[in-house]
């Protein structure tokens, strides 16, 4: 290091006052004990001080030399720096210490002119209170001191383990810490592994024994190195009990002694909570206040899953564990993304973009299929299981993180952990909603007494917690607009595999029939890309490509091509017929994971946004499932073709129907197609009800059969809609269930509005937009939305968007006479957008009217009671166990429209049908 006062970054006036302090003369060679009161403050602050520096100078004439006991090492330091320092300080000498490198020093240098600044800059302050001046320059010299002394000791790794003694910890996470330590022995990390629980100590240490003795090294690994790192790992290892906050106390002050005892820093800590998720909040308030490592040291908190029940419960929890620790201290893991054929998928597709980017679309690709299917069943985990079932066991977390990594837009970096979780969570914001038709539930037959057994639950008890599913999603993006991706898992079927099969359409036509195509090239042949997760007939991972598509790339370090196996064919095609790699050396997810926790990986782990976003996209299929009775299968071979199941547009439906069960099985339940179709009467007028889907496919099939009756006879349908979430699956039936209907006949107005731009969410044409109008062939000119947003203003009085809605429907509509209006009816008795003890619309003379809602957005525009009771046919529908109570109340009460405006809809010489839901109508 040179002391050469020019490389001090000062303001020349700064330096020609640092000049004029006199220096304390100290006698060549001679060591002394100079600043006094300095070092007692350093000393006293901390252990790393410890003998105190001591101050031999100076050597030649304008540097001394400063030499730490405790490391054995001196440094150089300038004269003049530790004369602006003594200015600033007010004792005779300072504290710096560096290690000689250009970035340090220049550390060094620059720390010099800061505490110089603020020695000239707050020096009448400070003057005055002078103690606060000391305790502050005090704890700069310590930081500075400590970070830059510290640099020279080795570092240590804390591992703490709790539910060390837990199924997954003696599975998995001892093996991964002990790879994580066979990694990184010998590159400057000591580590010392602390296996925690609420197993007393003794018992403990006995298991833990039992594990560590079971530990295996990699099978290149010579057995006497093995051995040795073993017995290394061993003593490394301890068990103690961890319950109290007195306990995480103890351990703190435990690993400090241990640091200092062996002169190293302490680097980091890790704590990997291999616990229930009811235990995190108090595990991570102890952590907080009682084991933090000290200054200038890492935290790092690794949870296990499930986070959450649902979205509320996720939220939760993410605002609980996010008062104790930071967003970049939390590690959440989901261990499909270890493994290693998915933490492949993104390398894949950015080593390959060249053959990928022309193919990764909605162009080229037919479909994705994520799967994970189990041949083992749910007996002894039937408590987890009848708490989150199938769905939110493996398809909210694993298969969604798979579907996210196909789906993203590949970032330009993606080493970059904040790219790539960034366009993972725009990959999350482009899922299209989910909708009841959107999944196929099943359950083992065999499930309901296995909880009964295990939970002591009544004879008469039968589950509707699912365990397969078939989920169709889809992603409204340019990228993949149309594209199913199929997710789907189960226990207790046929085999156990895993994969991510991506099929391409294949436009080839070949004229030569099949016998002379040439094997494994011919572009009539299926193209996929199989990113094999696990087991299944190949038995291993693999990451699989069509020959007749292209060749990939893969590092040959770490990848191989998979040998021939004759015979063996995969999704139709002999193994042959692909390019196939798998891994050089096949690694545990669990070993992966730990080991980019160590280096701060966070693209592997779920991030708390991340997180919420897949609950927001789950939650609500859930809540409409929560009630659904789902199909029993054998389980294994026997379940034959009984789940297969098929997609239309974006309905999900199984391909075969229920056998008949003429004598129930003992753990049989009523299904859904055990009802029929009831048929009554409902204040007066005909009343349908059904189980939702059958219901939403009647009401479809009346109003396609009234749309052709109107057609023929009239040459035009003129169909009004109402808004709101029970017509959406209506929408979605006529949408793709229904192709003989007269669409470019038809005319589509809307029963009501809510007051905001015709592009907002919460619009009804918006809506109508999404779910219908998109997917079907109506003119343009035959859509007829409410005019709510004129002259740049909504619903304004003068604007008069109501009459103007009026006289198009008068010019329009025949005698104001729609074929057929579809109403709603609300909790207060409500229709349209028409309110209890509103002062317009329920009688008189106006056509369309501008009203109140007690709900926000509250300004709205409705068609009027007179003009909906002018219609042939008016279709109430009323879906849902919300719908109970007032369907009750409305079946008693007489024609009361000021009170229960619905009271009020009895078409003057049309029909009035109302369509409810067995919810809604029986409770």
């Amino acid at each position: 290091m040179s002391c050469d006062l020019k490389k001090i970054p000062l303001p020349p006036a700064w330096k020609q006052k640092a000049e004029e302090v006199k220096s304390v003369d100290v006698a060549p060679g001679k060591g002394t004990r100079e600043g006094t009161e300095c070092q007692q403050l350093l000393a006293s602050t901390s252990r790393l001080l410890s003998p105190a520096p001591c101050l031999l100078g100076p050597e030649g004439q304008s540097c001394f030399l400063l030499w730490f006991p405790r490391t054995g090492f001196a440094i150089r330091v300038p004269a003049q720096a530790r004369a602006v320092l003594r200015l600033v300080l007010g004792v005779p000498h300072v504290c710096l210490s560096c290690l000689g490198t250009p970035l340090l020093a220049h550390t060094l240098w620059l720390a010099t002119s800061v505490l110089a600044a603020l020695g000239m800059l707050a020096e009448p302050h400070f003057k005055r209170r002078p103690g606060v001046w000391k305790m502050l320059m005090a704890a700069m010299c310590v930081a500075l001191l400590s970070g830059l002394q510290a640099q020279d000791l080795p570092r240590q790794v804390s591992i703490i383990l709790l539910g060390a003694t837990g199924d997954l910890a003696r599975k998995y996470l001892w093996q991964g810490l002990f790879h994580l330590y066979l990694e990184e022995v010998g590159k400057g990390h000591h580590f010392r592994f602390h296996g925690t629980a609420l197993t007393s100590t003794e018992q403990g240490q006995e298991v833990i024994a039992k594990v560590l003795e079971s530990l295996s090294c990699p099978g290149d690994m010579a057995l006497g190195h093995c051995a040795e790192l073993k017995a290394q790992f061993q003593q490394l290892s301890e068990y103690r009990q961890l319950k109290t906050p007195e306990d995480y106390l103890a351990l703190s002050k435990d690993i400090e002694a241990q640091v200092e005892h062996e002169g190293l820093r302490e680097t980091g800590r890790i704590f990997y909570l291999s616990v229930p998720p009811f235990a995190y909040v108090d595990i991570a308030r102890n952590i907080n206040s009682s084991c933090r490592p000290g200054p200038g040291a890492w935290l790092r908190v690794v949870l296990e899953k499930p986070f959450g029940h649902d979205l509320h419960s996720a939220q939760q929890l993410a605002t609980e564990l996010g008062s104790f620790f930071q967003e970049e201290e939390m590690y959440r893991v989901d261990h499909y993304l270890g493994k290693q054929v998915v933490a492949q998928i993104l390398p894949f597709r950015d080593q390959n973009r060249a053959a990928l980017d022309g193919l990764w679309n909605r162009h080229h690709v037919e479909r994705v299929e994520i799967v994970m299917k189990e041949t083992l069943d749910a007996e002894g985990r039937t408590s987890f299981y009848e708490e989150y079932g199938v769905i939110r066991d493996v398809l909210q977390n694993h298969l969604t993180e798979v579907l996210t990594l196909v789906a993203m837009e590949l970032p330009v970096n993606v080493s970059s952990p904040e790219s790539v979780l960034q366009h993972k969570l725009q990959a999350f914001q482009a899922l299209r909603s989910l909708q009841r038709h959107s999944a196929v539930l099943g359950q083992y037959q065999a499930y309901s007494g296995q909880v009964r057994r295990e939970l002591q639950k009544p004879d008469s008890f039968h589950s509707l917690t699912p365990t397969f599913a078939g989920i169709l999603v889809h992603i409204d993006n340019l990228r993949w607009e149309g594209v199913p991706f199929i997710l789907m898992s189960g226990k207790a079927l046929d085999e156990r595999v895993s994969y991510m099969r991506i099929l391409f359409k294949n436009q080839a036509f070949c004229v030569q029939s099949e016998k002379h195509w040439v094997a494994a090239q011919s572009r009539c042949l299926p193209r996929q890309i199989i990113f094999y997760i696990g087991h299944g007939e190949l038995g291993s991972p693999a990451v699989l490509v069509s020959r007749n598509l292209f060749q990939p790339a893969l590092p040959s370090a770490s990848w191989k091509e998979v040998e021939g196996r004759p015979g063996l064919h995969l999704f139709g095609l002999p193994l042959s017929d692909y390019y196939a790699y798998s891994p050089v050396r096949e690694q545990d997810a669990y070993s992966l994971l730990i080991s980019h926790i160590f280096h701060c990986r966070k693209d592997s782990f779920v991030t708390t946004e991340n997180l919420l976003a897949s609950w927001v996209f789950w939650t609500p299929l859930l809540d409409s499932l929560a009630h659904e009775v789902p199909r029993f299968y054998p389980g294994g071979a026997e379940n034959g073709q009984l789940l297969d199941f098929e997609f239309s547009g974006g309905h999900l439906s199984f391909s075969q129907p229920l056998p008949e069960q003429l004598v129930p099985g003992p753990d049989s339940a009523p299904l859904p197609s055990d009802f029929q179709v009831l048929r009554a009467k409902y204040r007066e007028s005909p009343l349908i009800s059904a189980w939702p889907e059958e219901l939403i496919a009647r009401l479809a099939g009346d109003i396609e059969a009234a749309a052709v009756r109107a057609v023929r006879r009239f040459g035009k349908f003129h169909l009004a809609l109402s808004g709101g979430s029970s017509p959406v699956a209506l929408f979605q039936q006529l949408a793709t269930g229904h192709y003989s209907f007269p669409w470019a006949h038809t005319h589509l107005w809307l029963v009501d509005e809510r007051c905001v731009p015709l592009w907002d969410p919460e619009s009804n044409f918006q809506g109508l937009q999404t779910h219908l109008l998109q997917h079907v062939r109506v003119p343009h000119y035959n859509v007829h939305p409410m005019p709510v947003h004129r002259r740049q203003r909504l619903c304004a009085e003068e604007d008069q968007g109501a009459q103007a809605y009026a006289e198009e429907i008068s010019a329009l509509v025949t005698n104001g006479s729609f074929d057929l209006v579809l109403l709603g009816m609300g909790t207060d008795g409500h229709t349209a957008s028409l309110f209890p003890q509103s002062p317009a619309g329920l009688d008189g003379e106006q056509l369309v009217v501008l009203t109140t809602s007690p709900s926000s957005p509250h300004r709205r525009m409705s068609l009027s009671l007179p003009l909906i009771n002018r219609a042939r046919k008016v279709a109430v529908l009323v879906m849902g166990r919300m719908k109970r109570e007032i369907a009750m109340l409305v079946s008693r009460v007489g024609r009361d429209p000021k009170k229960w405006p619905i009271s009020g809809v009895l078409p003057d010489s049309g029909q009035l049908v109302w369509y409810m839901d067995y919810d809604a109508f029986l409770g």
